[in-house]
């Protein structure tokens, strides 16, 4: 490419990528963030504030904070932790931070940027598509308009708002396509294995898709040549499997820690039918993830246009990607064979911008009558994807009157398409040719922004994502921040815990920098989602597969893990755990402190295994953990715990606004359900745990109420559900427990009462010693320890992972699941000089493949120079 040629793709590629991005702008001006209210603020620019202030403070791998701590290297690959683009964009945000031009430390920042960092993104993306369509020997102009349908297009708009990293992707697709066909043709491997080396370090997810897109992408190409002197497909294929090892060495660092986090998360499977067919959406006229362009449609049904093989590859491929569309199957088989999710639709954007691109190039050879037979066909495809929307889809109102505006826009525009292109093959001007490309490529922004006004922004809720919003209590207010900050100057231990999230976002402690216990992320440690789940059965107020929160008001697991503090709004006080007295308050908020608190480390003599406790009830577990330790693992001695006595056959159960008979519960008024009048209550009771089986007999969610304790289920459709329908509430000891649902059928059973003295928690905080001296530095925590009363094991409430490594009196010992999700390990007599790191699992082996990789790759391009300066000498 001349350079002239080079600056107008640039300058052209910001240009279009500037006006693309004309609505947000706006909206940014007046305050209003470009980022979505839920998983964008949840995750994206939270995540992002709190990789950012790890890396530049030097800490790659861990964090205690980190929800109930975790190596975020690993479980946060999935979104940013190893994503290029953002890696990049921190560099810049460092240095503009260091000179302090810049405040990164606060999350509305990350929300701000979002939009600068898109635009750039597109620049790259423009350029680097145009560059691919050029080297297939598209002319410049149409190539950069097939960039822009590909680039400027919803699902684009859509990915950068909802969840970003997503919208990386669209970065290396062209970039694989150019390495393909490079090696190909020319049986070059190096930008091939540069961009598969890039996807496989920049997002696991959509390595994948893009796997899957190659393998078919070389399947085209072995139908359908687009070029005379190919390479053989056997030495292809040679070439194709080598930098394909070569591109997974080098990205193994990245790689192998994320897939890792990945399958040591914990989803349920999905159970439901997913059907081959679904019409989801009308992809002609409105369509959250692709638009078919009038242009396109036009064209592929240009039948002449077939006969060029580049334009045929394209328009086969974007048909068997129209289809895949058309197929919840499909799109679950995208989904790693999940729920089906609608995420690998810019692949057919890019063919769709490649078969455009190609058609204008040849327009000039088609006759007129097969334009007009081209656009009889595409006007019958729209008039009968109108009535089907009309009859067969139900739309409300207002949006039936938007979808009649965007019918209208269309049919001009088609109108207008046929009429440029029947003039254009008629008299053959170069400018209608360049007024058709310009239209195309004004069309596109005018398109996206009209979706980013309507689609994204007033159907997605944006319209809230305000810096109003960001200081508001639903997010981060300074009531909030100034309450946790009185917490954070008077506790002397840097490792205690506050348990508080603002509404429904679990990720508030990174949010408002405390120690906290919850955490919204795809990716977390399954042991804590059973902990939550199954082990103890912790009600987190909300029911979903990627979060864990609070500790369920249970005054024994805020002393096992370090939670010293409960925060709440005054009006939920009366939930305070035990133990639990007032220490500061606000106008909205007020903050509770425990009198009982257990040392971070904590050592001692019983031990019990999961095995025999799996029979007994979450509050015996409880005691257990108190008492002694719970290793995975069979205890080989006898269980030496007192059990606690399930009370439920001593209380009276009576049906309120509801009828209750053989389990199934009927629920008439609006909040009805069932009271349990306990028995005879031991004068020493302080809390019951109530327990119970519950699910809504018709599927639909619902609010469940136990006194004044709050929780949500799931319907039973939800892709989000746990199927786990078991819980345990505590609520403080009263004369009666009120369980109270919606109207609706239920199914109620396995009722059980516990009553709970604290007896066991006094013992352990009586007993404790104070903690031995420690020193814990990002992934490195010593220990010394002088085990004089012959202790038998040590545990840390450190979440249970692979990549904990321990030595003790410098020899490596093995470290062992405890307390069902944390760490323990077996003592010795006397001195214990401890020393535990944390590493992303299989860093170092990954580490050697990325340098074995590297050299690969540096050892293939020498060679390729070296084949190059002897063809030069030779001729």
């Amino acid at each position: 490419m001349k350079k002239r040629g080079l600056w107008l793709f640039i300058i052209g590629s910001l240009l279009v990528s500037v006006a693309t991005h004309f609505f947000f702008y706006q909206q940014w001006l007046d305050k209003h963030w470009m980022i979505g209210p839920n998983d964008g603020l949840s995750q994206i620019a939270t995540f992002k504030k709190f990789i950012y202030e790890n890396y530049k403070s030097g800490n790659f791998f861990y964090a205690w904070d980190f929800g109930l701590g975790g190596g975020f290297y690993s479980q946060l690959a999935y979104y940013f932790s190893t994503s290029l683009v953002f890696l990049l964009s921190s560099v810049v945000i460092f240095i503009l931070d260091s000179f302090q031009w810049i405040d990164p430390s606060n999350v509305e920042f990350w929300a701000q940027c979002n939009l600068f960092i898109s635009i750039i993104r597109l620049s790259v993306i423009l350029f680097i598509t145009s560059h691919t369509f050029r080297y297939m020997k598209i002319q410049a102009f149409p190539a950069f308009t097939g960039a822009v349908i590909y680039g400027c297009s919803v699902m684009y708009m859509r990915h950068v708002v909802y969840w970003e990293f997503f919208a990386d992707a669209f970065i290396w697709l062209p970039l694989v396509v150019l390495g393909l066909e490079k090696l190909i043709r020319e049986g070059k491997q190096g930008w091939l294995i540069f961009a598969m080396s890039a996807t496989l370090i920049n997002n696991f997810y959509f390595a994948y898709i893009q796997l899957v897109f190659l393998i078919l992408y070389v399947l085209g190409r072995w139908v359908i040549a687009l070029t005379e002197n190919e390479l053989p497909r056997i030495k292809q294929f040679k070439l194709l499997v080598s930098s394909g090892l070569i591109s997974f060495c080098i990205s193994a660092v990245a790689f192998i820690p994320a897939v890792y986090g990945f399958f040591n998360n914990y989803r349920p499977s999905y159970d439901r039918e997913i059907p081959l067919f679904d019409l989801i959406d009308n992809i002609l006229f409105a369509s959250p993830y692709i638009v078919l362009p009038a242009v396109f449609m036009l064209l592929i049904f240009t039948f002449p246009l077939y006969r060029n093989r580049l334009f045929r590859f394209f328009a086969v491929f974007s048909f068997v990607l129209l289809i895949f569309h058309l197929s919840p199957l499909a799109a679950s088989a995208f989904n790693g064979f999940s729920a089906p999710q609608y995420r690998f639709e810019y692949l057919l954007s890019f063919t769709i911008g490649g078969c455009v691109a190609i058609g204008l190039q040849r327009l000039n050879k088609i006759a007129v009558r097969f334009i007009c037979l081209a656009s009889f066909i595409s006007l019958c495809i729209y008039l009968l994807s109108i009535d089907y929307f009309d009859f067969n889809i139900k739309i409300p109102k207002r949006a039936a009157t938007e979808f009649s505006a965007v019918m209208i826009t269309v049919f001009v525009l088609f109108i207008m398409f046929i009429i440029l292109m029947v003039l254009y093959v008629y008299f053959q001007k170069k400018v209608l040719l360049v007024t058709i490309q310009l239209f195309v490529i004004l069309w596109s922004i005018v398109s996206v922004n009209t979706a980013a006004k309507y689609g994204i922004t007033e159907n997605g809720g944006l319209e809230k994502v305000t810096h109003h919003y960001l200081m508001s209590d639903q997010y981060n207010s300074a009531e909030q921040r100034n309450l946790i900050e009185q917490v954070k100057r008077q506790e002397p231990d840097p490792l205690s815990r506050i348990d508080w999230m603002a509404p429904i976002r679990n990720n508030t402690p990174i949010v408002q920098n405390f120690n906290g216990t919850s955490l919204y992320s795809s990716i977390i440690n399954k042991t804590l989602l059973w902990f939550y789940w199954r082990d103890l059965k912790i009600d987190t107020g909300r029911e979903t597969v990627s979060r864990y929160g609070t500790l369920g008001n249970r005054a024994n697991l805020h002393a096992l893990l370090q939670t010293t503090y409960w925060m709440r709004k005054k009006s939920q006080e009366a939930n305070a755990p035990y133990g639990f007295k007032k220490f500061a308050e606000s106008n909205k908020y007020v903050i509770y402190k425990s009198d009982f608190s257990l040392p971070f480390i904590r050592t001692g003599k019983n031990i019990y295994s999961e095995e025999q406790l799996q029979s007994t009830s979450v509050l015996d577990r409880e005691h257990a953990m108190l008492s002694g330790v719970v290793f995975a693992e069979t205890a080989g001695q006898k269980l030496n715990l007192a059990k606690e006595k399930n009370v439920i056959k001593q209380a009276n159960i009576k049906a309120v606004g509801a009828k209750y008979r053989k389990n199934q519960l009927s629920v008439v008024n609006d909040k009805g359900g069932i009271d349990i009048t306990p028995g005879s209550v031991q004068k020493n009771t302080k809390d019951f745990y109530v327990g119970f089986s519950i699910k809504n007999v018709n599927g639909d969610k619902f609010a469940l109420k136990v006194n004044k304790y709050r929780t949500t289920r799931k319907s039973a459709d939800s892709i989000y559900k746990t199927n786990i329908n078991d819980l345990v509430i505590r609520v403080p000891a009263n004369d009666i427990i009120s369980i109270r649902l919606p109207k609706g059928e239920y199914e109620l059973k396995d009722l059980s009462l516990y009553e709970e003295d604290y007896k066991e928690l006094h013992q352990a905080v009586q007993a404790a010693d104070h903690s031995p001296s420690f020193t814990w530095e990002k992934n490195k925590l010593t220990i010394d320890y002088n085990n004089q009363t012959r202790e038998k094991w040590m545990t840390l409430p450190i979440p249970y992972e692979k990549g904990w490594k321990l030595w003790i009196n410098g020899k490596e010992q093995a470290i062992e699941k405890a307390n069902y999700a944390f760490i323990g390990f077996k003592l010795y007599n006397g001195e214990n000089h401890i020393k535990m790191v944390y590493h992303p699992p299989y860093f170092f082996p990954s580490l050697a493949l990325s340098i074995i990789g590297l050299f690969a790759w540096a050892m293939l391009h020498l060679r390729s120079k070296r084949r190059k300066v002897i063809k030069i000498t030779e001729v």
